[in-house]
């Protein structure tokens, strides 16, 4: 038996020992460093049929969707830079995607070349392609490769974490593109296609059904805040992402993003951006150079069973439904209208809040000076709010591209405290640097992990949150090194 053959089958006997059943959420961008390998074998059909009855009128006729929406998918080769160590890393542990934690035997690494491959959609004659953001990010250069076979370099117009959408562009002409469908008319069973490069095989056309609709898919790390996914059974692999969902009529209606499996690759369910946030996103991206998020500013828990189970006596909830308001963002929108802390949001604009996906999808369709109507039960009474919305800066005026975000600027990534780490520094709460960027400016600092952020430029920071709200030059930031004491630094460029 060959070693991979018997690392399989040893994995696989662990968890049926254990009982226990292993499940993946994955993005779709394919790797073209580990290409799979292939064994194909042909079968002749039995005699017989394969229906016991069968009427044309009885199925739907994709061809006409496949046909047209397959020439506006396009390929996107994505190549960047990575860090490599100084030894070679062991190809044992390199194949099976196995963290090699061998320390360096010395001497300098250095950087090479990473390949990856994903799909993306022609959304207008003049080279606007609309693609996942997971799939451009941290690329240096971006090559299309067209229905037709021809290739481009592309431009990155802008990308958007929270909803996992990018926006790049080609400089070409008459280019075919996909209409784009309303994702809210979709209805639970209807026939979709899903369209795009799994395995590098390009023009891949599979069919599906719509399983579900405002689907949350929460993963541990992961950047996409804003989730209200269109759930489908039709087959996406790496490769897939950012290829295109299209309905019966080649029209778009979600943007293929990630799927849930025991092995990495399709086993049943996948997951698409509906064209409802594509659209929001895009064209914010086209005239601003980022998305301006619109905020309502609170923090909220689903009212669940589980939630009443919890905390039902605690809050005096005994019935599920509703949004329940942990807190209020001083200075925000709902703050400035009344929203209180405890309060229960059961609509907004007339859209029942069952869900917190009900309010994300509706929110994220507005800019910053919009205004919304909030239906709330207080004490047993509804009330009516209107809530002008805000941005990350509590601003209602539009971001432009140089913008910079404290978190950004900083350089590295951040936390939260928890309830009893807070209680131990004596303070309300802090951004905990958990990991630090080479060269940034906790770096050039000497800001390590650890560190806990209390203020910057005299403004309080309760939250990782925080520092996404905080905009401009950083002059003065405040915080604790744990075990050692408050520190202040004065910041000079």
């Amino acid at each position: 038996m060959k070693r991979s053959h018997f690392f399989i089958a040893l994995v696989a006997a662990c968890i049926a020992a254990s009982g226990a059943t292993a499940f993946f959420v994955t993005t779709l961008t394919q790797s073209k460093a580990s290409q799979p390998a292939y064994k194909i074998e042909y079968r002749t059909g039995g005699t017989g049929t394969h229906f016991t009855a069968w009427s044309a009128e009885g199925y739907p006729d994709l061809t006409f969707a496949a046909e047209n929406a397959v020439r506006a998918v396009v390929n996107i080769e994505v190549v960047s830079q990575v860090a490599v160590r100084a030894q070679q890393s062991n190809p044992f542990f390199e194949f099976f995607g196995i963290p090699d934690n061998t320390p360096p035997r010395g001497g300098q690494g250095g950087m090479r070349e990473r390949r990856s491959g994903g799909s993306g959609v022609i959304i207008s004659p003049d080279g606007y392609i609309v693609t996942n953001s997971h799939v451009v990010d941290g690329a240096t250069r971006l090559r299309v490769k067209l229905h037709d076979d021809r290739l481009f370099d592309a431009t990155l117009i802008g990308q958007d974490p929270s909803t996992d959408v990018a926006l790049i562009k080609i400089e070409a002409e008459n280019l075919p593109t996909l209409p784009f469908g309303n994702s809210d008319e979709l209805r639970l069973g209807e026939w979709v296609l899903a369209i795009g490069s799994p395995f590098d095989l390009r023009s891949t056309i599979t069919a599906g059904i719509v399983s579900a609709k405002a689907r949350s898919l929460r993963t541990p790390g992961d950047r996409m805040d804003i989730q209200s996914f269109i759930q489908t059974d039709a087959a996406v692999n790496p490769g897939n992402s950012g290829g295109a969902l299209v309905n019966t009529r080649g029209q778009l209606v979600g943007i293929n993003t990630a799927l849930t499996s025991p092995t990495g690759t399709f086993a049943g369910y996948s997951f698409a951006v509906p064209t409802t946030i594509v659209e929001a996103v895009i064209n914010d991206l086209k005239e601003f150079g980022v998305v301006q998020r619109a905020l309502i500013g609170i923090r909220y828990s689903e009212i669940t069973p589980e939630f009443i189970e919890r905390r039902g006596t605690e809050t005096g909830i005994s019935e599920s439904g509703g949004l329940y308001v942990e807190s209020v963002e001083p200075g925000g929108g709902a703050e400035e209208a009344g929203i209180r802390k405890g309060d229960i949001i059961t609509e907004i604009d007339g859209i029942r809040t069952d869900a917190s996906t009900a309010l994300l999808e509706h929110i994220v369709r507005k800019r910053p000076g919009d205004r919304v109507k909030i239906t709330i039960k207080r004490a047993g009474q509804l009330k009516h709010f209107e809530v002008t919305l805000r941005n990350m800066a509590g601003q209602t005026e539009p971001l432009s591209r140089e913008t910079v975000f404290a978190a950004d600027a900083l350089g590295g990534t951040f936390g939260d405290l928890t309830e009893r780490e807070a209680r131990e520094l004596n303070i309300q709460g802090g951004a905990v640097v958990r990991s630090v960027t080479p060269g940034g400016l906790l770096d050039r600092s000497r800001i390590g992990r650890g560190f806990v952020i209390t203020e910057i430029n005299d403004r309080p920071v309760r939250s990782a949150d925080d520092l996404r709200r905080i905009t401009g030059r950083i002059e003065t930031l405040d915080g604790i090194q744990p075990g050692r004491g408050p520190r202040s630094y004065v910041i000079v460029e």
